[in-house]
């Protein structure tokens, strides 16, 4: 089996003051997901939620600055570091992710084992 990160990307303005009716549906709905996962015969290797991208630090070229990149309208917010068959399977899994407010995005894992 391969690994494949799954990237919630999502309007972080949703979550700024979430109800705790909100966080319950949020957290139920991650919840069902994980079930689904095994359902369907993959794992979850690894799983976290980000802080707000107003929490960043980016560094380029040896300069360090407060806060992201860029601006943008969806920001990375969590992710699920998944074992699949492969990148179909993976795309099934991913499918079901909740990202009310946004997507998902599929990367495989780079196997560095073997060198360059």
């Amino acid at each position: 089996m391969a690994q494949y990160l799954i990237l919630i990307y999502e309007n972080e303005a949703a979550y700024l003051e979430p109800s705790p009716d909100l966080w319950q549906t949020v957290m139920q709905a991650h919840g069902r997901f994980a079930e689904q996962v095994t359902e369907k015969g993959g794992q979850i290797l690894g799983t976290n939620a980000l802080e707000p991208t107003t929490t960043a630090t980016s560094i380029r070229s040896d300069i360090v600055t407060d806060g992201p990149f860029v601006e943008t309208k969806e920001a990375l917010g969590g992710y699920y570091l998944v074992e699949a068959n492969d990148l179909d399977h993976a795309l099934d899994i991913a499918k079901l992710c909740p990202a009310p407010h946004g997507g998902v995005e599929v990367r495989p894992v780079m196997d560095t084992s073997g060198g360059a």
